[in-house]
């Protein structure tokens, strides 16, 4: 099979050696095959996202001997195509406005004795799932901030979910339970797309037909694949590579500082280095 693969960074930071070893998994699949690779900016977040981090991750990759197409897509740049995509969901009654705070949730969820929890930590109890219309206009009209939330009772009753599955490379069909994500959020007002939304629709325009990312988003891949469903998106496969760890056998972030290609290089480390560090063949 001719794969189309895509290595999509935030560039809220430098790439560290965990990001290396995705990306050139992601590149070798697509050389292999003789697909296509791709590079997609995940710059939403207009806070953390900074033009200099974004140019370190294009001459870090560019280090490493790896080349993609272009133009790289940055989801900054396309606003519109997560609005449409939120309208459809709209149109279909499965998408409701949240005007809970973190505070107010994370009461709610105290006050419960047997609050669940899912991938994402505790599950949102629904509060503001069944506010009625004019409730929903004064909070509106209030200025208050609010986060757009699947109704995912509403969206599981559109799909049998014993046939609802996806497939991991080399591992065969996994069948999905995104109900233990519960009521996700989709947009909030201050950030018009979530990450689920963005990446599921992103690499069904790009054609992106093998995802390879970390084994820590392997979960998310059950909320994804309903979310391709109730669009008609097609399906890609998927590839969760385990996670790099430093010498302590902790996972590499970028909220921990970890070893970055950047400290790397300047180490006078080569490419072949880093890739023999992270247990590729050169």
């Amino acid at each position: 099979m001719t794969f189309v693969t895509r290595f999509a960074p935030s560039p809220t930071g430098y790439l560290h050696v965990g990001h290396a070893y995705s990306a050139t998994l992601a590149w070798n699949k697509a050389l292999e095959s003789g697909g296509r690779f791709l590079l997609r900016m995940e710059d939403i977040d207009a806070i953390r996202c900074h033009p200099e981090f974004e140019a370190a991750i294009y001459e870090d990759l560019k280090w490493l001997g790896l080349d993609w197409e272009m133009p790289v897509r940055r989801q900054s740049e396309h606003m519109e195509d997560y609005a449409a995509i939120l309208e459809r969901l709209h149109e279909q009654g499965l998408l409701y406005p949240c005007f809970c705070t973190r505070k107010e949730i994370a009461a709610e969820i105290a006050r419960s004795n047997s609050a669940p929890h899912g991938p994402e930590g505790p599950v949102y109890p629904g509060t503001c799932r069944h506010l009625t219309d004019q409730q929903r206009d004064v909070n509106f009209e209030d200025g208050k901030p609010y986060a757009l939330r699947l109704d995912m009772a509403a969206a599981l009753a559109r799909v049998d979910v014993s046939q609802l599955f996806f497939e991991e490379l080399e591992k065969g069909f996994i069948q999905c339970d995104p109900a233990v994500f519960g009521d996700a959020v989709l947009a909030r007002k201050d950030t018009p797309v979530s990450y689920h939304l963005a990446v599921t629709l992103d690499d069904a325009l790009q054609g992106v037909n093998l995802v390879v990312r970390g084994q820590d988003l392997f979960n998310a891949t059950h909320l994804h694949r309903l979310l391709q469903h109730l669009l008609a998106l097609p399906t890609p496969k998927y590839l969760h590579h385990g996670l790099v760890s430093d010498m302590k056998g902790r996972r590499l972030a970028k909220r921990d500082k970890a070893a970055t290609v950047r400290d790397i290089r300047a180490n006078g480390y080569t490419p072949d280095d880093v890739r023999k560090l992270i247990g590729f063949k050169v």
